[in-house]
């Protein structure tokens, strides 16, 4: 009977447990994010909604170190397979009332 109560608790406490862990951000998780920016990145105008609602999305998930350099990293890929405006990229945090540690650029060092 005890050991069923040991096994019963070590249950809950996975499961209570489980959705608190977190898990590492992907590049797929990046570009989903910054899809909206597309056009601004690449055209100018005003930015989009969706645009800054996923630089804020993002920025609030990448909380650690490593999840920040992975974004750094994704950032700098997909700048380079796509045309943008790197003046643009820069300023794109602050018009989207974020602050990041670090200047959005493809010459940024992400370590």
């Amino acid at each position: 009977m005890a050991a069923l109560k040991l096994v019963c608790a070590l249950v809950l406490c996975m499961l209570v447990v489980e959705p608190i862990a977190t898990t590492a951000i992907t590049c797929g998780d990046v570009t989903s994010k910054v899809a909206g920016c597309l056009s601004y990145l690449q055209n100018g105008g005003n930015v989009p909604k969706a645009c800054c609602d996923g630089i804020r999305s993002l920025n609030m998930m990448a909380r650690t170190t490593p999840d920040r350099q992975t974004v750094c990293g994704c950032l700098q890929t997909a700048a380079k397979a796509v045309k943008i405006k790197g003046n643009l990229a820069e300023t794109l945090p602050a018009k989207c009332s974020v602050n990041i540690p670090y200047k959005i650029s493809t010459s940024t060092n992400c370590k």
